[in-house]
């Protein structure tokens, strides 16, 4: 059979969605320098691929400019083409960035970030997923024979990892039925949210050699558990020495960590529509499910929005090594790139403001009357994806952290988004976002 190499210009979009145009593989110098065209309105395809109220109708032009050092070329070794893409910015024909590249509007968080504190971020993304099949079988949480039926298809994205330039770390059966685990090792800047996304793709890609049907879904039966998404952070300084930890700080907090947690929480409300953003995360938000309902920091506690994680020994150099904390309040239906921007500028407006290191809870918040929380500065977090767009947009610090206009397009397209949900049952909503990611 005759074939051509094609490479996919990819790009992670308000969805989650990787969406973009293939092009030749002997075109990649030429692609290099003009892009592939793209247009506006794509920002508006909703996860339901409807397009939501758009501002740019059929109107504008655009580019998908490859990015050489994201190109991920995978041969599985089974006579099937290989998989090829590459991460793109979108940007304006005359090459300015472009309001709803989620890959621009994380650069400039971690510029902003650099800025305000010389320091660099480092962070990587842990990825839940659930294998789909008709009967689960029980008593497998951690399982070795559960994990063993399963080693094959943990071995290949293992090593799609490796080839993908990805640094593996663990592989393993987690809690819920057929749910699965993949983490890799930090990384500095954006190099984390581009792994990121590029790992849920990978694991698509392997699934489907295996014959295996996998969802990122934030949730597939709301009385079981959902599929979450945790980043862990630290800092680094100029000389790539730790800058995370203080052994005499509130729990081991530097003052730029503690004022960095603060304005995550400060601002969680808010920025959770980017985080958690489809229409049945929030069925996965609530307490004893082991995400995050409350906007707290909590020290070792997984129910907790932000905790603060354990370390390995006593060595000071070596805690400060291993010091990080970690933010759950996150699913797949978000683009890797637009959660850690809108986390990064929480965080950056927590050190503007010089916000006091937050109280480490440590009991069952769920447990506390609204009175009790409001006291200590804590409250639950948004019941539903419409209200926290509500929260959202009335918050004009938070808008204010984005491109001009990209507030008001991410909550059309998120509207769009739930008014098609509106059409389902709520067992056909979970089926159907199941289907989605």
């Amino acid at each position: 059979m005759i074939n051509k190499p094609l490479i996919f210009a990819a790009t992670s979009d308000l969805a989650g969605k990787m969406r973009g145009k293939a092009f030749p593989a002997s075109q990649i110098e030429e692609r290099m320098e003009r892009g592939v065209g793209w247009v506006p309105t794509n920002a508006l395809i909703t996860c339901f691929d409807t397009i939501a109220d758009t501002p740019f109708g059929s109107l504008g032009d655009l580019l998908l400019m490859p990015d050489a050092a994201t190109s991920t070329r995978i041969d599985f070794d089974d006579g099937t083409p290989a998989e090829h893409l590459v991460l793109c910015n979108i940007t304006t024909p005359e090459g300015a960035p472009w309001l709803g590249c989620t890959r621009g509007i994380l650069k400039s968080a971690l510029s902003r970030f650099h800025a305000l504190t010389g320091l660099s971020l480092k962070s990587t993304f842990e990825q839940e997923f659930q294998c789909k099949t008709e009967n689960q079988t029980l008593g497998e949480a951690f399982a070795l024979q559960a994990f063993s039926r399963r080693r094959a298809f943990g071995e290949t994205i293992i090593a799609a990892m490796q080839q993908a330039g990805l640094r593996q770390d663990t592989f393993l059966k987690e809690y819920g039925g057929e749910q699965f685990e993949v983490t890799m090792k930090p990384e500095i800047g954006i190099s984390s949210a581009d792994n990121a996304a590029i790992l849920r793709e990978l694991i698509h890609f392997a699934a489907a050699r295996h014959g295996e049907n996998v969802t990122f879904t934030p949730i597939q039966d709301p009385a079981g558990v959902g599929n979450g998404v945790h980043v862990h952070l630290s800092f680094t300084d100029a000389k790539g020495a730790p800058a995370t930890h203080d052994k005499d700080g509130s729990y081991g907090m530097s003052v730029r960590t503690a004022q960095f947690v603060a304005g995550i929480l400060k601002y969680l409300d808010s920025i959770v529509a980017f985080t958690a953003p489809s229409a049945i995360s929030y069925a996965r938000l609530t307490p004893h499910r082991w995400s995050a309902a409350f906007n707290n920091l909590g020290y070792r506690d997984r129910e907790a929005s932000v905790r603060i994680c354990p370390v390995v020994g006593s060595d000071p150099a070596s805690v400060a090594r291993q010091y990080n904390f970690e933010f759950r309040a996150a699913d797949a239906a978000a683009s890797p790139h637009l959660l850690l921007a809108a986390i990064v500028h929480a965080g950056c407006q927590g050190i503007e403001d010089g916000l006091p290191a937050p109280e480490v809870t440590q009991e069952d918040l769920s447990e506390l009357s609204e009175t009790a929380l409001t006291e200590r500065g804590l409250r639950a977090l948004p019941g539903s994806l419409g209200v926290a767009l509500d929260k959202l947009n009335a918050n004009e610090t938070v808008r204010s952290w984005f491109p001009d206009g990209f507030a008001d397009v991410y909550i059309a397209h998120k509207h769009g988004e739930l008014a098609t949900a509106e059409g389902y049952s709520q067992p056909d909503l979970h089926a159907a976002y199941a289907n989605i990611y």
